[in-house]
């Protein structure tokens, strides 16, 4: 039987399959637009003209689920500078309009909410908050004070946070979208309470990995009880951080173990952060399918629907993730930049793999940063009704990118200033 024959054979069962996630809501196939951050925020941070366009690309590509980039859940802790950012008592109605444009098409549409804790760029804050005062450490002089020195949160700031999360996902509920998905992976806050390399602390919320993990559970276990039956819920958690001490594979078993009983609707397996790069396939030795290895473990213990995200390119190596059912759903992010509208030719047959050719630099750090001002780029052009294309330089691109950024954060501090008396990060 020939590998393309095999190929048609399956897809009846495969990636074109609808998927019944536990809440009861269908999605109508196994792929899904995984979480790129977009940066395309009004003025008052909230969904802007550019994102919704390029949402009507996005809602045209024929994905069973589109996952949003970070949106933020408290004004004081921004991922990076043109992040949406949700609080208490706001209009909901360009939110409203984001989740109507992103089902347009048929796809449910899931807001990622998140919070940087440390991974906070200086230029938008020199003191971010954090589990415990460990900077993020990235080699090169360069590098040194692209990050600030955090500092470590007190116990109520906490449950503070907890709170805002789960505020966040009610507001997500209010605003009509399908659902959420908490990001604990990449180094960003829940992330860094997982770890004992960032999480030193001798509390609740430090030490054994229960303690570690109580931050995460807490917050899932009150967006359970605060938005309708029907709502999904997710989290994104890396698999391991690819750090030597830090959080490995043994741990996120057993943490996938406390999740089991939250009967949550979706579980996201990535992997590393900013200092060790594991979800753009730095170190993981893979082309494709970075995380499947660790899936097929995963899969051993949980009834959690499984989304494994990084790499895929190959309809076929699609295909035989979900048949073998080493996971449910197929996460898929560059592709969606450069050929926003893939899927459909995936599905139908017209092609078999996508491809996103960006150049790499010698420099992982640098390498990492040139890719996502790259894919932003592509994001920003669409928003402006253009067609994605690669920069002519990857270098003057990223610079461009960063000053764009530290006029963002410019704009950040002065929204703060006019909405908020009080902020956190600089008690």
């Amino acid at each position: 039987m020939s590998e393309n024959f095999m190929i048609q054979a399956l897809s009846k069962e495969g990636i074109s399959s609808e998927l019944k996630l536990p809440n009861g809501q269908i999605l109508k196939n196994r792929i899904v637009k995984a979480s790129m951050e977009e940066g395309l925020s009004d003025k008052e941070f909230l969904p802007s003209q550019r994102l919704f366009k390029l949402y009507e690309r996005w809602s045209q590509s024929g994905a069973g689920l589109l996952l949003t980039g970070n949106v933020m859940v408290d004004p004081n802790g921004l991922t990076g500078p043109g992040n949406v950012i949700l609080r208490n008592g706001m209009d909901l109605s360009s939110l409203k309009k984001w989740a109507e444009i992103g089902q347009s098409g048929g796809s449910k549409i899931w807001m990622q909410i998140n919070h940087p804790g440390r991974q906070t760029f200086g230029f938008i804050t020199e003191t971010p908050v954090a589990p415990s005062p460990i900077k993020v450490h990235i080699p090169g002089r360069m590098f040194a004070k692209v990050f600030g020195e955090p500092r470590e949160l007190r116990g109520e700031e906490i449950k503070v946070l907890i709170q805002k999360f789960i505020d966040a996902a009610v507001i997500a509920d209010k605003a009509g979208f399908n659902g959420v998905e908490v990001h604990s992976a990449h180094g960003y806050l829940l992330n860094q309470f997982l770890s004992p390399i960032t999480n030193i602390r001798k509390d609740e919320w430090g030490g054994s990995l229960e303690n570690r993990a109580r931050f995460l559970l807490e917050v899932l276990k009150g967006i359970k009880a605060s938005v309708r039956s029907d709502f999904g819920i997710g989290v994104k958690l890396n698999s391991a951080d690819f750090q030597g001490g830090g959080f490995q594979e043994e741990d996120s078993i057993q943490v996938i173990k406390m999740l089991e009983p939250i009967a949550l609707d979706l579980l996201e397996i990535s992997g590393g952060n900013y200092e060790s790069p594991a979800m753009q396939g730095t170190g993981t030795n893979k082309r494709e399918a970075y995380f499947l290895d660790f899936a097929k473990k995963a899969k051993e213990i949980t009834k959690i629907p499984l989304l494994v995200t990084g790499g895929f390119r190959s309809k076929s190596v699609m295909e035989e993730a979900i048949v073998s059912k080493e996971a449910d759903l197929v996460g898929i992010a560059a592709p969606f930049a450069f050929h926003p509208t893939f899927v459909n030719g995936l599905l139908s047959g017209k092609i078999e793999k996508v491809s996103v050719e960006i150049p790499k630099l010698s420099n992982p750090a640098l390498n990492s940063l040139s890719k996502m001002s790259a894919i932003r780029l592509q994001f920003r052009r669409m928003g402006e009704g253009k067609e994605p294309r690669l920069p002519g330089s990857l270098i003057w691109n990223m610079i461009r990118d960063q000053i764009r950024g530290r006029r963002n954060a410019k704009k950040y501090k002065k929204f703060l200033e006019r909405n908020f008396s009080k902020r956190i990060a600089s008690k």
